[in-house]
């Protein structure tokens, strides 16, 4: 895991050539682990996620991670990566993003549009006939979310946006705040009750919320950020989220993987030459 993530952040770094690395950490990280951090991230600052306060929120499933990265947007625009993904070209939208300061987002699984929208729109794309049903809202906590999103009341919200994004890879502009995530959290496990909103995933709906309620946020063009589900990528893809087992289909993350090491050798090969 310790390499993916490696080859995650760096390779990401390569072509953005901007940022600072921050860490967290579930508990696992060995000694070695963080001498590695050290060596290739530039001094990572780590952070615990047993000490993040999560308010109302629920704790795991990546909870705490979404609302340190809103504490830290608060000043700082912050890019989320995950370990299962290579940037293996130039991200120019991730870019202009960070300078317009606007948040983005991977667009996630079987999306019925590929923009954020109302969310009465997005339930109209979403359910048969505009209406979920009972299945619907008794299935996977993200298309049980999605059943009741135009029932939810946020503060300050009038006419709340949503997109269904993926976590994977998602920005978020300076000025962040985790009011929003928490407002939603509360609204949402009010309506589907405490235990189905701790399954795991209600993290990365949350996440969607909050970015497509953000100002001119950005959903990146499928055709050059892709998750991978095991068919040939466009000749245009900048980079790569391998969904689950598909990290192992076809050889696929290993020769993407390969190449994006080579790439950083040859970098740091010339920047030797260089000084």
């Amino acid at each position: 895991m310790m390499t993916s993530y490696l080859i995650a952040a760096k390779s990401l770094h390569h072509h953005l050539r901007r940022g600072r690395m921050v860490v967290m950490d579930d508990g696992t990280l060995t000694e070695q682990d963080r001498a590695l951090l050290r060596h290739h991230l530039g001094d990572p600052q780590i952070l615990s996620l047993a000490d993040v306060d999560v308010g109302p929120c629920p704790r795991g499933g990546t909870w705490e991670r979404l609302l340190t990265i809103l504490d830290i947007a608060a000043d700082d625009y912050v890019i989320q990566l995950d370990s299962d993904t290579v940037t293996i070209g130039p991200v120019p939208h991730i870019e202009e993003a960070i300078d317009a300061n606007r948040c983005f987002t991977l667009l996630g699984a079987e999306t019925p549009a590929r923009t954020i929208m109302d969310v009465h729109e997005f339930q109209a794309c979403s359910f048969p006939d505009g209406e979920p049903t009972a299945e619907d809202r008794e299935g996977h906590i993200q298309g049980a979310t999605e059943s009741v999103l135009t029932r939810l009341a946020i503060e300050g919200l009038d006419r709340p946006r949503y997109v269904r994004g993926c976590s994977g890879f998602a920005g978020f502009a300076r000025g962040s705040n985790r009011r929003l995530a928490m407002s939603f959290s509360q609204a949402a496990g009010a309506i589907l009750g405490a235990d189905r909103w701790k399954e795991w995933g209600t993290e990365q709906i949350t996440s969607n919320f909050v970015i497509a309620n953000s100002d001119d946020a950005v959903v990146l063009p499928p055709s050059s950020y892709e998750n991978y589900w095991g068919t040939p990528s466009s000749d245009d893809v900048r980079f790569l989220h391998f969904i689950g087992t598909y990290r192992w289909h076809a050889w696929e993350y290993q020769r993407r993987s390969l190449a994006a090491i080579k790439a950083l050798d040859r970098a740091a090969g010339e920047e030797a030459r260089a000084a």
